[in-house]
């Protein structure tokens, strides 16, 4: 199945720490489009954002602000908890912008936001398909197909899944098999992430 990726797109993950972030840094490297991280957790030991404008060299106007800025590295409920605050997914809206936007969550796509919404409430609410972001290894299928049960539940579109990690057809295959979602990116682990490189991923895995 060939990706064709929307012009604005949610990327998720199955879980936190798969590479939503490097993703989303090749993703811009490529599209040139702007990047919203709505939620960071953790802005004391730096930000999602400027990690991408970093690397990909890109200058400031193709990032907007997170709407919450958490100071602990924590599930955004508990964080935002921990800074005396409660996340309302009506302080949400997407940004005003051309070409391209690039939103990526924070952590699984079930973590839970306050009491009652999660991060799929979030995708609902702002109204955007998702490209999934999984683990190449061992258990990745089983997660993989769950979150996308799940996401189908929600009746949230999903544009297709990348893979990260060590290349691992077997888990590549029945994810493509069972999923029945584009597959279009099996990243390995990358060395010194700079915007050249990134740029050539992006022609390698999405082009």
């Amino acid at each position: 199945m060939t990706l064709r990726l929307p012009e604005r797109f949610f990327i998720a993950g199955t879980d936190t720490g798969i590479g939503k972030t490097m993703t989303a840094a090749i993703l811009m490297a490529g599209l040139k489009g702007t990047y919203w991280k709505p939620i960071q957790s953790g802005h004391a030991q730096g930000s999602d954002t400027g990690w991408i404008m970093t690397v990909t060299g890109l200058p400031k106007h193709h990032f907007h602000p997170e709407t919450y800025r958490l100071s602990r590295p924590l599930s955004p409920h508990a964080a935002a908890r921990a800074d005396g605050l409660c996340i309302d997914l009506e302080a949400f809206a997407l940004p005003e912008c051309t070409g391209p936007l690039i939103v990526e969550g924070a952590g699984g796509i079930m973590v839970p936001l306050n009491e009652k919404a999660m991060i799929t409430d979030l995708i609902k609410h702002l109204g955007l398909p998702v490209l999934l972001v999984a683990k190449s290894g061992l258990g990745t299928i089983n997660h993989t197909l769950l979150s996308l049960e799940q996401l189908k539940r929600r009746e949230i579109a999903v544009a297709g899944i990348v893979l990260n990690g060590e290349p691992n057809p077997e888990n590549r295959e029945a994810i493509a098999d069972y999923g029945k979602v584009p597959l279009p990116a099996e990243i390995p682990p990358l060395g010194r992430v700079d915007a050249k490189m990134l740029a050539a991923c992006f022609q390698q895995y999405f082009q």
